[in-house]
């Protein structure tokens, strides 16, 4: 019983907390896009999702159209 409601309380702490970061990230991209990737911070993570990107080598645009649409698709509800 115990450990249901722990779980609760933890996922409910995470669907915040990603609800908190995710448009922060998106601003920080659309920002890193616009003013390149020298900005402070918004830079970083800029760099950083075009690292990940990289890492997938040529199908970097596929899995960037597959996040968006299971992203989409979770953001429903």
């Amino acid at each position: 019983m115990n450990l249901n409601n722990t779980l609760t309380k933890l996922t409910a702490f995470f669907n915040k907390l990603t609800k908190l970061l995710l448009p922060l990230v998106i601003v920080s991209l659309l920002l890193g896009i616009i003013f390149g990737p020298t900005t402070p911070f918004v830079g970083d993570v800029y760099k950083n999702v075009t690292d990940i990107l990289n890492m997938l080598g040529e199908d970097a645009l596929l899995a960037l159209v597959a996040i968006i649409i299971i992203l989409g698709y979770l953001r429903k509800d």
